[in-house]
Protein backbone atom coordinates (compact mmCIF):
# COMPACT_ATOMS: atom_id res chain seq x y z
CA UNK A 1 0.00 0.00 0.00
CA UNK A 2 0.99 3.28 -0.81
CA UNK A 3 2.09 5.41 2.07
CA UNK A 4 2.69 9.24 1.94
CA UNK A 5 5.33 11.15 3.62
CA UNK A 6 4.90 12.09 6.98
CA UNK A 7 5.03 15.92 6.04
CA UNK A 8 1.93 15.98 4.40
CA UNK A 9 -0.07 14.72 7.70
CA UNK A 10 1.43 18.11 9.32
CA UNK A 11 -0.66 20.40 7.27
CA UNK A 12 -4.47 21.05 6.08
CA UNK A 13 -5.60 22.68 2.89
CA UNK A 14 -5.72 26.60 2.76
CA UNK A 15 -9.05 27.06 4.00
CA UNK A 16 -9.48 30.61 2.04
CA UNK A 17 -8.57 28.57 -1.12
CA UNK A 18 -10.58 25.89 -0.15
CA UNK A 19 -13.32 28.17 0.57
CA UNK A 20 -12.95 29.59 -2.92
CA UNK A 21 -12.91 26.39 -4.85
CA UNK A 22 -15.96 25.80 -3.18
CA UNK A 23 -17.59 28.80 -3.79
CA UNK A 24 -16.77 28.48 -7.41
CA UNK A 25 -18.25 25.30 -7.59
CA UNK A 26 -21.48 26.36 -6.11
CA UNK A 27 -21.50 29.33 -9.19
CA UNK A 28 -21.07 26.86 -11.73
CA UNK A 29 -24.45 24.95 -10.23
CA UNK A 30 -25.82 27.95 -10.34
CA UNK A 31 -26.39 29.06 -7.28
CA UNK A 32 -26.49 32.91 -6.24
CA UNK A 33 -23.05 33.56 -4.00
CA UNK A 34 -21.98 36.86 -2.28
CA UNK A 35 -18.37 36.01 -1.85
CA UNK A 36 -16.92 37.70 0.92
CA UNK A 37 -14.32 35.14 1.81
CA UNK A 38 -11.46 35.86 -0.83
CA UNK A 39 -8.18 37.52 -0.48
CA UNK A 40 -8.05 38.82 -4.06
CA UNK A 41 -8.92 42.38 -5.44
CA UNK A 42 -11.69 42.29 -8.16
CA UNK A 43 -10.39 44.69 -10.42
CA UNK A 44 -8.69 44.14 -13.51
CA UNK A 45 -4.73 43.75 -13.87
CA UNK A 46 -4.10 47.12 -15.70
CA UNK A 47 -3.87 47.32 -19.26
CA UNK A 48 -0.24 48.35 -20.08
CA UNK A 49 0.83 45.48 -17.72
CA UNK A 50 -1.29 42.73 -19.98
CA UNK A 51 0.53 44.45 -22.79
CA UNK A 52 3.69 44.26 -21.49
CA UNK A 53 2.79 40.51 -21.09
CA UNK A 54 1.84 40.29 -24.71
CA UNK A 55 4.67 41.52 -25.87
CA UNK A 56 6.95 39.44 -23.91
CA UNK A 57 5.23 36.42 -25.53
CA UNK A 58 5.55 38.15 -29.20
CA UNK A 59 9.34 38.93 -28.72
CA UNK A 60 9.62 35.25 -27.54
CA UNK A 61 10.69 35.70 -24.27
CA UNK A 62 9.41 32.48 -23.01
CA UNK A 63 12.64 30.53 -22.25
CA UNK A 64 14.67 30.00 -19.05
CA UNK A 65 15.49 33.15 -16.76
CA UNK A 66 18.14 33.37 -14.33
CA UNK A 67 17.11 31.57 -11.47
CA UNK A 68 16.50 34.78 -9.39
CA UNK A 69 14.99 37.07 -11.64
CA UNK A 70 15.58 38.93 -15.17
CA UNK A 71 18.53 41.70 -13.57
CA UNK A 72 16.26 44.31 -14.97
CA UNK A 73 13.18 43.78 -12.65
CA UNK A 74 15.21 43.09 -10.11
CA UNK A 75 16.90 46.52 -10.46
CA UNK A 76 13.32 48.02 -10.74
CA UNK A 77 12.66 46.02 -7.30
CA UNK A 78 15.42 47.63 -5.63
CA UNK A 79 14.67 51.64 -6.74
CA UNK A 80 11.32 50.52 -5.87
CA UNK A 81 12.84 49.80 -1.89
CA UNK A 82 15.17 53.20 -2.60
CA UNK A 83 12.43 54.99 -3.48
CA UNK A 84 9.20 54.16 -1.58
CA UNK A 85 11.12 53.00 1.71
CA UNK A 86 14.91 54.48 1.58
CA UNK A 87 16.29 51.22 2.03
CA UNK A 88 19.21 50.21 0.04
CA UNK A 89 19.19 47.10 -1.49
CA UNK A 90 21.45 45.79 -4.40
CA UNK A 91 19.70 43.96 -6.88
CA UNK A 92 21.84 40.77 -5.68
CA UNK A 93 19.57 40.97 -2.92
CA UNK A 94 16.86 40.75 -4.32
CA UNK A 95 15.24 37.13 -5.20
CA UNK A 96 11.97 37.06 -7.84
CA UNK A 97 10.02 33.54 -6.68
CA UNK A 98 6.12 32.74 -8.14
CA UNK A 99 4.04 34.40 -5.38
CA UNK A 100 4.48 35.62 -2.19
CA UNK A 101 3.78 31.81 -0.94
CA UNK A 102 7.00 31.05 -2.27
CA UNK A 103 8.87 33.66 -1.45
CA UNK A 104 8.42 32.59 2.42
CA UNK A 105 8.97 29.09 1.74
CA UNK A 106 12.32 30.18 0.67
CA UNK A 107 13.14 31.83 3.38
CA UNK A 108 11.77 29.71 5.81
CA UNK A 109 13.75 26.63 4.55
CA UNK A 110 16.90 28.34 4.12
CA UNK A 111 16.55 29.46 8.00
CA UNK A 112 14.58 26.73 9.77
CA UNK A 113 16.34 23.59 10.98
CA UNK A 114 14.57 20.58 13.11
CA UNK A 115 13.61 22.13 16.14
CA UNK A 116 13.84 25.82 15.88
CA UNK A 117 10.95 27.98 16.80
CA UNK A 118 9.27 30.66 14.94
CA UNK A 119 7.42 33.19 16.74
CA UNK A 120 3.90 34.18 14.88
CA UNK A 121 1.33 36.47 16.78
CA UNK A 122 -2.24 35.84 16.67
CA UNK A 123 -4.09 36.39 13.95
CA UNK A 124 -2.25 35.01 11.64
CA UNK A 125 -2.14 34.59 7.74
CA UNK A 126 -3.41 30.88 7.55
CA UNK A 127 -0.15 30.11 5.43
CA UNK A 128 2.39 30.77 7.84
CA UNK A 129 1.95 27.98 10.16
CA UNK A 130 2.37 25.19 7.62
CA UNK A 131 5.42 26.68 6.17
CA UNK A 132 7.18 27.20 8.78
CA UNK A 133 6.06 22.88 9.70
CA UNK A 134 7.04 22.18 6.31
CA UNK A 135 10.59 23.58 7.15
CA UNK A 136 10.82 21.21 10.19
CA UNK A 137 9.86 24.22 12.63
CA UNK A 138 7.74 24.79 15.49
CA UNK A 139 5.28 27.34 15.35
CA UNK A 140 5.38 29.55 18.23
CA UNK A 141 1.76 31.59 18.29
CA UNK A 142 1.80 34.72 20.60
CA UNK A 143 -1.83 35.43 20.84
CA UNK A 144 -2.86 39.51 20.58
CA UNK A 145 -6.01 41.14 21.77
CA UNK A 146 -8.47 43.22 19.93
CA UNK A 147 -8.33 45.95 22.91
CA UNK A 148 -4.34 46.17 21.77
CA UNK A 149 -5.30 46.78 17.91
CA UNK A 150 -3.85 42.67 17.32
CA UNK A 151 -0.71 44.34 17.31
CA UNK A 152 2.17 42.21 19.10
CA UNK A 153 3.30 44.17 22.02
CA UNK A 154 7.00 43.96 23.31
CA UNK A 155 6.19 42.02 26.37
CA UNK A 156 4.78 39.35 24.65
CA UNK A 157 7.41 38.99 22.42
CA UNK A 158 10.22 39.33 25.31
CA UNK A 159 8.29 36.46 27.06
CA UNK A 160 8.08 34.52 23.62
CA UNK A 161 12.27 34.38 22.85
CA UNK A 162 13.89 31.80 23.87
CA UNK A 163 17.02 30.24 22.69
CA UNK A 164 15.38 27.82 19.97
CA UNK A 165 13.56 31.09 18.87
CA UNK A 166 14.83 30.85 15.16
CA UNK A 167 12.25 33.76 13.76
CA UNK A 168 9.84 36.36 14.10
CA UNK A 169 7.48 36.63 11.26
CA UNK A 170 5.21 40.24 11.43
CA UNK A 171 2.49 41.14 8.59
CA UNK A 172 1.74 44.97 8.65
CA UNK A 173 -0.58 46.20 7.11
CA UNK A 174 -2.15 42.83 8.47
CA UNK A 175 -4.33 39.93 6.54
CA UNK A 176 -7.02 38.93 8.62
CA UNK A 177 -7.11 41.85 10.67
CA UNK A 178 -6.35 45.02 8.42
CA UNK A 179 -4.18 46.50 11.47
CA UNK A 180 -1.38 48.41 10.60
CA UNK A 181 1.97 48.87 12.50
CA UNK A 182 3.17 52.75 13.63
CA UNK A 183 7.20 53.86 13.90
CA UNK A 184 7.01 53.50 17.35
CA UNK A 185 5.36 50.12 17.87
CA UNK A 186 8.22 48.55 15.41
CA UNK A 187 10.75 50.40 17.14
CA UNK A 188 8.96 49.45 20.80
CA UNK A 189 9.87 45.63 19.21
CA UNK A 190 12.85 46.47 18.28
CA UNK A 191 14.56 47.18 20.93
CA UNK A 192 13.65 43.76 22.66
CA UNK A 193 14.96 42.31 19.06
CA UNK A 194 18.04 43.94 19.18
CA UNK A 195 19.03 41.72 22.32
CA UNK A 196 18.27 38.79 20.05
CA UNK A 197 20.07 37.39 17.09
CA UNK A 198 17.29 35.45 15.25
CA UNK A 199 15.64 36.82 12.09
CA UNK A 200 12.79 38.50 11.16
CA UNK A 201 10.73 37.83 8.52
CA UNK A 202 8.67 41.07 7.23
CA UNK A 203 5.58 40.13 5.44
CA UNK A 204 4.72 43.70 3.45
CA UNK A 205 2.50 42.18 0.74
CA UNK A 206 0.18 45.36 1.65
CA UNK A 207 1.88 48.15 2.01
CA UNK A 208 0.55 49.91 -0.82
CA UNK A 209 -2.70 49.43 0.83
CA UNK A 210 -2.25 51.27 3.55
CA UNK A 211 -5.21 54.08 4.63
CA UNK A 212 -4.50 57.84 5.13
CA UNK A 213 -3.88 59.23 8.31
CA UNK A 214 -1.86 55.69 8.61
CA UNK A 215 1.50 54.96 6.91
CA UNK A 216 3.13 51.76 5.90
CA UNK A 217 6.73 51.36 7.77
CA UNK A 218 8.67 48.18 8.67
CA UNK A 219 11.67 47.39 10.72
CA UNK A 220 14.05 48.08 8.56
CA UNK A 221 12.93 50.99 7.97
CA UNK A 222 12.07 51.78 12.23
CA UNK A 223 15.46 50.22 13.03
CA UNK A 224 17.64 50.00 10.69
CA UNK A 225 20.51 48.01 13.44
CA UNK A 226 18.13 45.23 12.31
CA UNK A 227 18.17 45.60 8.87
CA UNK A 228 20.36 42.59 8.25
CA UNK A 229 18.40 40.51 10.27
CA UNK A 230 15.36 41.39 8.10
CA UNK A 231 13.97 39.47 5.33
CA UNK A 232 11.09 41.56 3.74
CA UNK A 233 8.46 39.94 1.62
CA UNK A 234 6.39 41.53 -0.83
CA UNK A 235 4.85 41.18 -4.33
CA UNK A 236 2.62 42.42 -6.90
CA UNK A 237 -0.42 40.73 -6.53
CA UNK A 238 -2.50 42.40 -4.12
CA UNK A 239 -1.30 46.13 -5.04
CA UNK A 240 -1.80 45.97 -9.08
CA UNK A 241 -4.37 43.06 -8.84
CA UNK A 242 -1.65 40.38 -10.18
CA UNK A 243 -3.06 37.38 -8.08
CA UNK A 244 -3.06 34.65 -10.59
CA UNK A 245 0.41 35.87 -12.40
CA UNK A 246 2.52 34.61 -9.56
CA UNK A 247 5.47 37.18 -8.97
CA UNK A 248 6.68 37.86 -5.41
CA UNK A 249 10.31 39.13 -4.65
CA UNK A 250 12.34 39.12 -1.48
CA UNK A 251 15.00 41.32 -0.02
CA UNK A 252 17.18 40.09 2.57
CA UNK A 253 21.36 40.07 3.38
CA UNK A 254 23.13 38.68 0.36
CA UNK A 255 23.69 35.44 2.18
CA UNK A 256 20.02 34.72 2.37
CA UNK A 257 19.66 35.92 -1.16
CA UNK A 258 22.35 33.82 -2.09
CA UNK A 259 20.88 30.55 -0.39
CA UNK A 260 17.53 30.98 -1.67
CA UNK A 261 18.35 31.35 -5.13
CA UNK A 262 20.29 28.34 -4.88
CA UNK A 263 17.25 26.38 -3.59
CA UNK A 264 15.05 27.59 -6.16
CA UNK A 265 17.37 26.72 -8.86
CA UNK A 266 16.56 23.18 -8.08
CA UNK A 267 12.55 23.59 -7.14
CA UNK A 268 11.44 25.95 -9.99
CA UNK A 269 14.42 26.64 -12.17
CA UNK A 270 12.84 30.49 -12.12
CA UNK A 271 10.20 32.39 -11.50
CA UNK A 272 7.20 32.65 -14.97
CA UNK A 273 9.08 34.98 -17.32
CA UNK A 274 6.13 36.24 -18.94
CA UNK A 275 5.15 36.78 -15.63
CA UNK A 276 8.59 38.83 -14.98
CA UNK A 277 8.18 40.99 -17.51
CA UNK A 278 4.58 41.89 -16.36
CA UNK A 279 5.82 42.37 -12.98
CA UNK A 280 8.20 44.84 -14.63
CA UNK A 281 5.31 47.20 -16.13
CA UNK A 282 3.46 47.27 -13.09
CA UNK A 283 6.39 48.48 -11.21
CA UNK A 284 7.77 50.91 -13.48
CA UNK A 285 4.80 51.60 -15.20
CA UNK A 286 1.70 54.43 -14.24
CA UNK A 287 0.54 54.12 -10.80
CA UNK A 288 -3.18 55.73 -11.39
CA UNK A 289 -4.78 52.16 -11.17
CA UNK A 290 -3.52 50.90 -7.96
CA UNK A 291 -4.16 54.18 -6.07
CA UNK A 292 -7.68 54.27 -7.70
CA UNK A 293 -7.92 50.88 -6.14
CA UNK A 294 -6.64 51.86 -3.13
CA UNK A 295 -9.36 54.45 -2.82
CA UNK A 296 -12.37 52.06 -3.77
CA UNK A 297 -11.20 49.70 -1.41
CA UNK A 298 -11.10 52.57 1.40
CA UNK A 299 -14.84 53.55 0.50
CA UNK A 300 -16.02 49.76 0.67
CA UNK A 301 -14.30 49.80 3.97
CA UNK A 302 -16.10 53.02 5.59
CA UNK A 303 -19.36 51.16 3.92
CA UNK A 304 -18.83 47.78 5.52
CA UNK A 305 -18.05 49.28 8.92
CA UNK A 306 -21.12 51.50 9.13
CA UNK A 307 -23.37 48.32 8.06
CA UNK A 308 -21.26 46.56 10.75
CA UNK A 309 -21.87 48.65 13.72
CA UNK A 310 -25.38 48.02 13.62
CA UNK A 311 -25.48 44.66 14.22
CA UNK A 312 -26.12 43.77 17.29
CA UNK A 313 -23.39 42.06 19.73
CA UNK A 314 -20.97 42.04 17.01
CA UNK A 315 -17.49 43.55 17.71
CA UNK A 316 -14.51 45.26 14.80
CA UNK A 317 -12.18 47.79 14.83
CA UNK A 318 -11.72 49.32 12.29
CA UNK A 319 -9.23 48.38 9.80
CA UNK A 320 -5.87 50.68 8.67
CA UNK A 321 -4.72 48.82 6.20
CA UNK A 322 -5.40 45.71 3.60
CA UNK A 323 -8.96 44.98 2.44
CA UNK A 324 -10.20 42.48 5.22
CA UNK A 325 -12.72 43.15 7.90
CA UNK A 326 -12.48 40.60 11.37
CA UNK A 327 -15.15 41.37 13.15
CA UNK A 328 -15.57 39.38 16.74
CA UNK A 329 -18.63 37.54 16.49
CA UNK A 330 -18.27 35.35 19.58
CA UNK A 331 -21.47 36.73 21.84
CA UNK A 332 -23.77 34.62 19.38
CA UNK A 333 -21.47 31.43 20.28
CA UNK A 334 -24.46 29.27 22.00
CA UNK A 335 -27.00 30.35 19.50
CA UNK A 336 -29.15 28.03 17.87
CA UNK A 337 -29.72 30.01 14.64
CA UNK A 338 -31.46 28.49 11.62
CA UNK A 339 -31.84 25.10 13.23
CA UNK A 340 -28.20 25.23 13.86
CA UNK A 341 -26.66 25.46 17.56
CA UNK A 342 -23.31 27.79 16.74
CA UNK A 343 -20.70 26.92 18.76
CA UNK A 344 -17.94 28.72 16.92
CA UNK A 345 -16.99 30.15 13.65
CA UNK A 346 -16.77 27.93 11.97
CA UNK A 347 -20.42 26.55 12.23
CA UNK A 348 -21.18 30.56 11.69
CA UNK A 349 -19.92 30.50 8.29
CA UNK A 350 -20.88 27.38 7.87
CA UNK A 351 -24.12 28.42 8.47
CA UNK A 352 -24.02 31.87 6.91
CA UNK A 353 -23.14 29.74 3.44
CA UNK A 354 -25.74 27.46 3.61
CA UNK A 355 -28.58 29.81 4.45
CA UNK A 356 -27.61 33.29 3.69
CA UNK A 357 -25.18 31.90 0.42
CA UNK A 358 -22.39 34.12 1.82
CA UNK A 359 -18.94 33.00 1.61
CA UNK A 360 -16.85 33.84 4.34
CA UNK A 361 -13.37 32.80 6.32
CA UNK A 362 -13.87 31.38 9.65
CA UNK A 363 -11.35 32.83 11.81
CA UNK A 364 -10.33 29.64 13.50
CA UNK A 365 -8.10 29.40 10.38
CA UNK A 366 -6.08 32.78 11.39
CA UNK A 367 -5.53 31.04 15.11
CA UNK A 368 -8.80 33.12 16.27
CA UNK A 369 -11.56 31.31 16.36
CA UNK A 370 -14.06 34.02 17.79
CA UNK A 371 -14.16 36.34 14.53
CA UNK A 372 -14.75 35.62 10.77
CA UNK A 373 -12.38 37.62 8.21
CA UNK A 374 -14.54 39.41 5.44
CA UNK A 375 -12.93 41.09 2.14
CA UNK A 376 -14.26 44.38 1.36
CA UNK A 377 -12.18 43.67 -2.24
CA UNK A 378 -15.35 43.33 -4.27
CA UNK A 379 -18.51 45.56 -5.64
CA UNK A 380 -20.09 47.67 -2.85
CA UNK A 381 -23.50 45.93 -3.62
CA UNK A 382 -22.13 42.73 -2.53
CA UNK A 383 -20.25 44.20 0.51
CA UNK A 384 -23.84 45.42 1.14
CA UNK A 385 -25.86 42.29 0.18
CA UNK A 386 -23.78 39.87 1.86
CA UNK A 387 -23.44 41.93 5.47
CA UNK A 388 -27.22 42.71 5.48
CA UNK A 389 -27.86 39.24 4.93
CA UNK A 390 -25.39 38.86 7.82
CA UNK A 391 -27.46 40.85 9.95
CA UNK A 392 -30.72 39.46 9.42
CA UNK A 393 -28.94 35.71 10.46
CA UNK A 394 -27.63 36.96 13.65
CA UNK A 395 -30.95 39.09 14.57
CA UNK A 396 -33.08 36.10 14.09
Amino acid sequence: MLKLSARTSLIQPSPTLALDAQVKAMKAQGVDIINLGVGEPNWQTPDHVKQAAIKAIQDGFTRYTASEGILELRQAISEKFKNDNNLDYQPSQIVVSNGGKHVLHNILQCLCNPGDEVVIPTPYWVTYPPLVLLAGGTPVFVPTLKEDGYLLTPQALSRALTPKTKGLILNSPSNPTGMVYSTEDLQALGKVLLDWDGWIISDDIYEKLTYEPYAFTNLAMACPRLKERIAIVHGVSKTYAMTGWRIGFMAASEPLAKAATKLQSHMTSNPNSIAQKAALAALTGPQEVAKRMKDAFRQNRDVALNILSKMPRVSCPAPQGAFYLFPDVSEHFGRVISGVEVKNSDDLASVLLSECKVATVPGSGFGQPRAIRLSYATSEEDIRTGLNRLGELLSQ
